[in-house]
């Protein structure tokens, strides 16, 4: 089955489908290895990774892309894409869409932000027209090849006009085609029960820590009506808090006393990396 059609159907499955969101190909490893379906990649962590820097717009369609090939080659597993605001207009959005499925994308995101654009959490969000925004998601439909590639119509309306109009701007996406809805950053638990009971379709929830939107676990949300949760940024938290720790001891004392527990040993990185595999394809090939 192609990824794309197993996304689809996991989508559409009764059981709310959770996206973890990696920054670079080894944290799909360790999500594939944990048992999810779907991986994600996103903005937010790629920003981090690959420039050391914000979700402010920075990176650009090529460097995404490319992140998506990376992540789409190591893992088996469908790959969630981040389309930002389609890089620019209609034209742009083709584009992007086009480069999102050849490198391997199962799915995806675009937005009614404008450019630059920044992360769904913070203050100072401007979106686009909805008659610009309704053009994206059609000029996105127009330009898959692939009828099981979902668009992911996401609105940042609820911080600039109010949750009404994100709720008016999320059906109309779904009138004008998309597969799905994502309207970003509900402010109390209250509003982010409200979504799957004003618009009518498949929607998915954002679970940043120390976000906009209260916290709240899988199982809530799936009684609540949403299809899918996303987690953009656990994992990328999670290494960077490790990773000043041990670079503090490091540091201090000069040697790895103490990190040992916070480490996997030579051999079970090698195995998680996919080394006995390489191993056994030489030995299947090679005199």
């Amino acid at each position: 089955m192609r990824a794309t059609t197993r996304f689809k159907t996991l989508l559409t499955d009764p059981s709310i489908l959770m996206i973890p969101v990696c920054h670079d190909p080894l944290g799909a490893k360790i999500v594939e290895r944990a048992g999810f379906e779907v991986v994600g990649c996103a903005g937010y962590a790629s920003s981090a990774a690959l420039l050391g820097a914000p979700d402010v717009g920075l990176l650009t369609l090529t460097e995404m892309v490319d992140a998506v090939w990376r992540m789409a080659d190591a893992v088996d597993l469908p790959v969630f894409a981040d389309g930002d605001n389609g890089h620019g207009n209609v034209t742009n959005v083709a584009r992007t869409v086009k480069m999102m499925e050849k490198a391997g994308a199962a799915c995806l995101m675009l937005e009614d932000q404008v450019l630059p654009k920044r992360c769904g959490h913070m203050p100072g969000k401007a979106i686009v027209s909805r008659a610009q925004f309704l053009g994206k998601i059609r000029a996105a439909l127009d330009a898959r090849t692939d009828p099981d590639f979902t668009i992911l119509a996401r609105t940042d309306a609820i911080d600039v006009e109010g949750f009404d109009e994100a709720v008016e701007r999320a059906s109309l996406a779904l009138e004008a085609g998309a597969d799905w809805v994502f309207i970003e950053a509900p402010r109390t638990a209250q509003m982010l029960r409200a979504i799957p009971q004003r618009v009518k379709g498949l929607h998915l929830a954002n679970m940043i820590p120390g976000g906009a939107t209260p916290m709240v676990p899988a199982a809530e949300l799936e009684a609540m009506g949403f299809a899918a949760v996303i987690f953009p940024n656990v994992f990328t938290y999670a290494y960077a808090k490790v990773a000043m720790e041990a670079a503090a001891s490091l540091r201090r004392t000069g040697g790895i006393a103490g990190l040992e527990d916070k480490m996997l040993d030579f051999a079970a990185f090698n195995t998680l990396v996919g080394l006995p595999q390489i191993r056994d394809k030489e030995g299947r090939f090679d005199d």
